[in-house]
């Protein structure tokens, strides 16, 4: 289970519980490749470099810069940025509800769980969540995620909730822009084939209809490449260098042995 990345304080008016938040989904299956050198097969490295000398930047030198104009920047230090940080670094202060349905899915970014951080807290959590559910509405409120203030959804989900947060108005692009050219009519005497097609393939859904082919083939590449450096066994001397016999063929002969053994004390008997 992953470590929550979060912890705070869940508050609707005067009713305030400690909670945790955690991805609600990972990257971490994914297959990564190092960078290396073909020649050597080590690992190459990156640094930040100076621009104008050329030399390396240690971390302890590094700073955020803000441009004003051409190589004309205002510095901000890390205690410069936690200077200003707000409430909602460790407050989720739900300051309106609307229906559920309301909210188009495009606004929605990332998910996480978001859950009770200490039993104390337990009662007040579950009240939120029920009432919540009960009148079908999500909480908005506001979050700071990466040293920016988002703004967050609430949805209560099972025994939790799960905070997604959204994408500012100004990132999301209008979709009349891009639909307003699009002519043509549906045959009507063409929709019910359609339709039929549609229900001859409608199935729960399972999170297999979003596998990665391309994943899987890159982890069967891996596999055999790995097989491939493998040093090959050396015989041992004396004996034939044939493959050995699985498991199941040894398993099978010592049992037919076995039966061909009983069934001479048997007769002996």
């Amino acid at each position: 289970m992953a470590r929550p990345y979060w912890k705070g304080y869940l508050k609707l008016s005067l009713v305030t519980c400690p909670v945790a938040m955690t991805p609600a989904t990972s990257e971490s299956e994914k297959v990564r490749f190092h960078t290396l050198n073909k020649e050597t097969g080590n690992r190459v490295v990156s640094r930040y470099i100076d621009s104008v000398t050329g030399k390396p930047v240690e971390d302890e030198d590094e700073a955020k810069g803000y441009a004003r104009g051409e190589n004309d920047y205002v510095i901000l230090t890390d205690d410069d940025l936690d200077g200003v940080a707000l409430d909602t670094v460790k407050t989720i202060d739900i300051d309106k509800f609307v229906p559920a349905e309301s909210i188009e899915w495009i606004y929605l970014e990332k998910p996480h769980y978001l859950k009770p951080d200490d039993p104390v807290g337990y009662d007040a959590f579950a009240v939120i969540r029920d009432a919540m559910a009960a009148d079908k509405v999500v909480g908005i409120s506001r979050l700071v995620i990466g040293r920016r203030e988002r703004a967050v959804v609430l949805e209560p989900r099972g025994e939790g909730i799960v905070l997604w947060s959204l994408r500012f108005g100004d990132e999301v692009r209008p979709e009349e822009t891009y639909f307003e050219d699009i002519k043509g009519e549906a045959d009507p005497e063409l929709i019910p084939l359609v339709q039929q097609l549609i229900k001859q393939k409608t199935a729960r859904w399972s999170p297999d209809m979003v596998s990665d082919p391309i994943q899987e083939s890159l982890l069967k590449l891996i596999s055999e490449k790995k097989k491939a450096l493998r040093p090959a066994r050396k015989p041992v001397k004396g004996k034939e260098n044939t493959a050995p016999a699985t498991n199941v063929v040894n398993i099978m002969d010592a049992l037919r042995k076995s039966l061909a053994e009983e069934r001479k004390s048997t007769k002996a008997v």
